[in-house]
């Protein structure tokens, strides 16, 4: 089956990218591979972070590309592909990802969402802020170390202690 995606030259993009097997905590477990492995794929096809958290189990993630560019699927072949590469063995692989030589680390897919306005933008910034909140792991979110918040907060474009006792619980779901 053929996916479609937004392909929007220079445009904004809000990333899901999941484990494959969500029990796992890889990508906490070995967060500086990660980091190493997207600044590489950033530094050989340049890309724009505006918002990022790293969930042991799922990342979220807003890029801006160059203009011109529309290529964010192959980015994030190499960042897979580089980060499945550096991380030890011990996942189950099935039949067809052992056929196909996938190591079975990532869910083959991932939700991108073409970001469309100045308010979709920040909408998706605070759900990137919030997530590890919403997933019982902080009760606030510049205490998650792996998020972007804290370069946020360090601008002063958040607040210290947003995301806390503000009443926002339950505005940043799945959409």
């Amino acid at each position: 089956m053929q996916y479609r995606r937004a392909r929007l030259a220079g445009g904004t993009y809000f990333f899901t990218v999941n484990l494959a097997d969500r029990r796992r905590r890889l990508l906490v477990e070995h967060v500086d591979v990660l980091r190493e492995v997207v600044n590489t794929v950033m530094h050989r096809h340049p890309f724009e972070i505006d918002a990022f958290v790293v969930m042991p189990d799922h990342l979220h993630a807003i890029w801006t590309l160059p203009s011109g560019d529309a290529d964010y699927a192959s980015r994030w072949m190499l960042i897979k592909a580089a980060f499945s590469k550096n991380v030890p063995k011990g996942e189950t692989i099935s039949a067809s990802r052992s056929a196909k030589g996938e190591r079975g680390i990532w869910q083959r897919r991932y939700w991108e969402h073409a970001i469309r306005n100045d308010d979709d933008f920040a909408r998706h910034v605070d759900y990137i802020h919030y997530n590890p909140v919403k997933h019982g792991y902080v009760d606030l979110p510049e205490v998650w170390p792996y998020s972007s918040i804290h370069r946020y907060v360090s601008a002063g474009v958040v607040p210290r202690g947003w995301g806390g006792a503000v009443g926002i619980e339950g505005v940043f779901g799945e959409r």
